[in-house]
């Protein structure tokens, strides 16, 4: 069994921002997201605002370990950033391992999409990047030893499916996946 140091760890921060402090908030946000990409292990985040006039961000933060999750949630530049948000908002923690973020709005009460549903929208991920891989990187390595033509398929396709290909489609899906009036919208910081 794996040691939870080396597999990949996604914690989700939410934010209850002051109202009328959204446009500072989403400043910060970008200037936190900035730093926190210099750090070794980083492998994404996306924000989140909540729709209508509620006032909560989410942030799903993505590190290559616990390890380098751990130096960056103690660095002392992350504690001054938080510094900086105090009295524009309060930040909420909830750690999550594996593939649930795909389809879980952290900090709610929403109900999660039917298996149905999940199993569909990772079909639509899946397949297509399944084709391609068939089409054009299959035909190269046919003379590699099984295991490590094996390992092609996840080496390229997980990461593609956590950093681009879920977080796209979970937007792109949201109002099938998510009951009406509890749908969430992306948020960029800084707009």
């Amino acid at each position: 069994m794996a040691s939870t140091e080396t597999e990949p760890v996604t914690v989700v921060f939410t934010w209850d921002v002051k109202p009328g402090r959204e446009r500072d908030f989403e400043e910060w946000a970008e200037g936190l997201h900035e730093v926190a990409t210099r750090y070794s292990g980083h492998q994404g985040a996306t924000w989140l605002r909540a729709e209508g006039s509620r006032h909560r961000y989410y942030t799903v933060v993505n590190f290559a370990d616990q390890k380098s999750l751990d130096r960056w949630l103690h660095s002392g530049e992350r504690a001054e950033w938080i510094e900086r948000v105090s009295g524009i908002a309060d930040e909420h923690r909830q750690d999550t391992t594996g593939l649930e973020t795909w389809f879980n709005l952290p900090g709610e009460s929403v109900p999660p999409p039917s298996k149905l549903k999940m199993i569909v929208v990772t079909f639509c991920a899946v397949y297509p990047l399944s084709l391609l891989l068939q089409a054009f990187v299959t035909p190269l390595t046919q003379s590699w030893p099984l295991p490590v033509r094996a390992l092609t398929f996840p080496v390229i396709v997980i990461p593609l499916l956590t950093l681009f290909v879920m977080p796209g489609l979970s937007r792109v899906f949201r109002r099938w996946l998510y009951p009406i009036g509890r749908r969430h919208r992306p948020a960029r910081p800084g707009r």
